[in-house]
Formats: C-alpha cells, sequence, structure tokens
C-alpha cells in the first residue's frame, strides 16, 4: 500500500506479527519509531483510523509541533506499560502505515497466526525497552518507548507555517467547525506568545511545600474540577503543585465532573528516561485528556495525553442518581 494514504475513519487491520517483524530495523524501529512489545495484542484485530500524526507536540525538546511521516493513531488505543515496568501515563500508540492493511466493513478475516509468532515479536522488541546506564557510580535503568523518541522519529514545523496546519483539515483530522474555531484563537494567541505577552508557565503565589489536606480519592469517585481561581490559589511562582503542573489545556475542565480513572504511581520520565515513583498524590480522570485545542505552540495536537491532577484542583462530588 503506498505510504500516507489513510485518514480519519477508515478502517484497518493491524498486520500479522510476522509482517510487522519483517518492517523492524536492528532497534525495533521503523524510521526510528518503535514498535513496542504492548502493541503486540493488537495483531490481526480491527481498528478505525482517529488521526494521522502530522502535526503532534514535542514532550521530549519541546521544540512546538512535529510531524511523524506516515504514521496515525486508532481509536484511543493506550498502553498498559506491561512492557515498561508498569508504566502508568497511558500513552496513545503511534502506528506506521506499513503495519496496518485498509480493509472494507465487510471485508472476511484474512490473518490468523499462532501465540509463538507473536511471542517472536514481543521477544524481539523487547530488547530495546531497557539499558543501564552508570551515573553517579550507580547502575540506573534507561527506558525507551515511543514517546522517548518522538523527537528523533518526526520533523519539525515552523509555528507560523500554514501549511501543517491546512494539512491538519485537508487530510481529515479535523473538522472545517473545529479548524475555524481554533485557528481563530491561534492567531491571536500565538503572536502574542512570541512577543512574550502571554506566559508559557500559569503561575500563583502559593509557597512551595505548602499543606493541604488530602481528600483520599479512589478510582471510580466523581469529583469536579475547581474553578480557575482556586486552582491558581493553589500554583507556586514557578507554576506547581507539589511538582506537577497546571497546564493551558486543563484549565477547559474547570467546573467539569469526572471520574477518577486512576491513582498514578509511577511513569516513565521521558527526558530523563527513568522510572518516577510519584510520592506524593496524583490522579487521571476519565475523559479529560488534552485536546489540542488550547495550548499555545501545539494546536491540534491528536496525542490526548492525560493530564496528572492533585487532589487540591479538585472537589468530591456525588453521581447523578440515573449513573449505576
Amino acid at each position: 500500500m503506498p505510504v500516507e494514504q489513510l485518514r480519519r475513519g477508515d478502517l484497518v487491520e493491524v498486520k500479522s506479527p510476522a509482517e510487522i517483524l519483517a518492517t523492524l530495523d536492528e532497534r525495533g524501529d521503523v524510521e526510528g519509531l518503535p514498535f513496542m512489545p504492548e502493541m503486540a495484542a493488537h495483531c490481526g484485530r480491527r481498528f478505525t483510523v482517529q488521526a494521522r500524526a502530522d502535526k503532534v507536540c514535542d514532550t521530549v525538546s519541546f521544540t512546538g509541533s512535529r510531524r511523524i511521516p506516515s504514521a496515525v493513531l486508532l481509536d484511543d488505543l493506550r498502553c498498559d506499560g506491561s512492557a515498561h515496568d508498569g508504566c502508568q501515563a497511558e500513552c496513545r500508540f503511534f502506528w506506521k502505515e506499513v503495519w496496518l492493511e485498509k480493509i472494507a466493513p465487510d471485508a472476511p478475516a484474512r490473518r490468523s497466526f499462532s501465540e509463538d509468532e507473536r511471542a517472536s515479536l514481543i521477544d524481539r522488541t523487547t530488547r530495546q525497552v531497557r539499558s543501564t546506564a552508570q551515573i553517579d557510580g550507580k547502575q540506573e535503568i534507561r527506558y525507551r518507548c515511543q514517546m522517548t523518541e518522538i523527537a528523533s522519529c518526526s520533523r519539525h514545523l515552523r509555528t507560523f507555517d500554514p501549511r501543517p496546519y491546512l494539512r491538519e483539515l485537508t487530510s481529515g483530522n479535523v473538522s472545517l467547525g473545529r479548524f475555524v474555531r481554533v485557528m481563530a484563537k491561534a492567531a491571536v494567541v500565538e503572536p502574542k506568545r512570541k512577543l512574550g505577552l502571554v506566559p508559557e508557565v500559569l503561575t500563583g503565589n502559593a509557597r512551595k511545600g505548602e499543606s493541604v489536606e488530602p481528600l483520599g480519592l479512589k478510582v471510580g469517585e466523581r469529583v469536579r474540577v475547581r474553578s480557575r481561581e482556586e486552582i491558581v490559589k493553589t500554583l507556586t511562582p514557578n507554576g506547581t503543585t507539589k511538582g506537577l503542573r497546571f497546564d493551558h489545556e486543563m484549565f477547559a475542565y474547570c467546573g467539569q465532573s469526572f471520574r477518577v480513572r486512576a491513582r498514578v504511581h509511577r511513569c516513565i520520565h521521558e527526558i530523563k528516561r527513568v522510572m518516577v515513583e510519584l510520592k506524593t498524590e496524583a490522579l487521571v480522570l476519565e475523559g479529560a485528556a488534552c485536546t489540542g485545542d488550547h495550548n499555545p505552540a501545539r494546536w491540534f495536537c491528536p496525542r490526548a495525553i492525560y493530564p496528572f491532577w492533585r487532589e487540591c484542583w479538585v472537589e468530591r462530588v456525588e453521581a447523578p442518581a440515573t449513573e449505576p
């Protein structure tokens, strides 16, 4: 299949483990993008293309937006961290088009393979997940995944180049309504940001280490995100609460209610490539993912990253009577 043919809404089948193995280089990559062991569970299954990876944010070197050639995102497939020592970041997978086949909705099932074949793919790709480094006389584990490699497997996009924005529309990634709405905002925000009139970090006047009574929230409980004014009061002058930053995208959820999806205890630091053990509480809220509609220099990013929330940024609420 020619490269860069898939569009939002296309139905695809993930190729067999043997077919995918044949595309990988010695590092288990295609054009610098790793096929992760966690992705092998989806071989032979069918999914819908949600977006092309034509304008994704860079959370490693923070260069703005980047393009991963010939890659797409499928449904809401996310990494469960099973091959990365339980990382809880739940990042969405990027899929190279050579790992997929476009099919008709009524196409019969065509791929069958043994679990031994899947195990071979997992074994091959797992070899690149960990390495060790000597740091200050100690051996430390370094991790490798699609997110740690995002800068090296992609091409940088200039913020004021109109072509990447137009591609989001012409590729089918975004609707006309969303395109007009977001571009109207970007046209105002980006020149101001360039002039230093839009702060990169949202800040407050809270003292570092100031204690807040924890709520002890559990998975499944319903919470409401506090108001912008309440949240700003918890932020320090460097824009954090107990080390976590409140992002521009998160303000869009102020006043809305969500269920607690997870309590986060560990995740891979994408820049340092080490596992970070969180010593203070952090939550993920079901459905409260980054939209790419509000963050300067990251417009239209489809990664849908789940930000981490401090308990003092939310309040416990009763679930509606209609909920089970």
